[in-house]
């Protein structure tokens, strides 16, 4: 009698949560761009002031691990973005 053998099944990652944080020049006219690079967004806060150089925008997001790091090049591409990094 033989066994049955199994393919060990692919390791698919799971998508985590995680929290990015992104400073751009610009203002308001900013955020279109910004938000059209974000896919599975949990939250989303922007903070946007008057004479101020630089605003802000947090995120949470649900990826798995491997996209995390595509999606921070893809943010840090802008020509408005001074930084993005998970917070």
């Amino acid at each position: 009698m033989s066994l049955p053998t199994f393919a060990p099944a692919r390791h698919t990652s799971l998508p985590v949560r995680r929290r990015v944080a992104t400073y751009f020049t610009g203002g308001a006219a900013q955020v279109p761009a910004l938000v059209g690079e974000l896919t599975n967004v949990h939250e989303l806060s922007v903070d946007i002031r008057d004479g101020v150089r630089e605003s802000s925008m947090v995120c949470a997001i649900l990826l798995p691990p491997e996209e995390i790091t595509h999606l921070l090049t893809r943010l840090r591409e802008l020509p408005a973005v001074v930084s993005a990094e998970l917070a």
